[in-house]
């Protein structure tokens, strides 16, 4: 899939040192989403998780190592119960400085409207419904890149020295 230049330099910063945390415990959909990536935001490097305790451990190490902070996390709901979801989703958006305001994605194969009201009460930025098919995956990652990439400013990782 061929991807656009992006002239504007805010925007460019969005993938300067840009990594993308995905944490998705089912395997197949954990390939479905690494591969979609890797076609439609080949300059992003991606971290895939499959566990809420995985998850803390990756974003507990990028607290000491700010430079690999994630810009965008991509959080499946159902870990493999929603309650693990919601508290990883809490956690995240509970740490301390940047961390918190990480912008947090969910995926979910769930349309409940009382999941997608709770998601987005809970601080997510986006709500996103699993495509059933292979195709409509790459057709989402081409849309999470013109979004969240080419479009939105990302919040700048604000490294201190001491």
């Amino acid at each position: 899939m061929k991807t656009q230049s992006v002239s504007n330099p805010a925007l460019r910063d969005n993938f300067r040192n840009a990594s993308l945390l995905v944490i998705e415990d089912n395997p197949d959909h954990g390939k479905l989403i690494k591969d979609s990536i890797a076609q439609c935001l080949p300059e992003v490097k991606i971290a895939l998780v499959s566990s809420e305790a995985e998850a803390l451990s990756f974003l507990n190490q990028c607290l000491t190592e700010e430079w690999n902070y994630p810009k965008l996390i991509l959080l499946d709901l159902y870990l493999p119960e929603p309650q693990h979801g919601w508290h990883l989703l809490n956690q995240i958006k509970a740490m301390p400085a940047a961390m918190g305001k990480i912008p947090v994605v969910l995926l979910s194969q769930s349309n409940n409207q009382a999941d997608i009201a709770e998601a987005y009460q809970r601080g997510c930025s986006s709500y996103l419904v699993k495509p059933r098919l292979a195709a409509d995956w790459l057709r989402y990652f081409q849309s999470l890149r013109t979004y969240w990439w080419e479009t939105v400013t990302l919040p700048k990782v604000e490294i201190s020295l001491f």
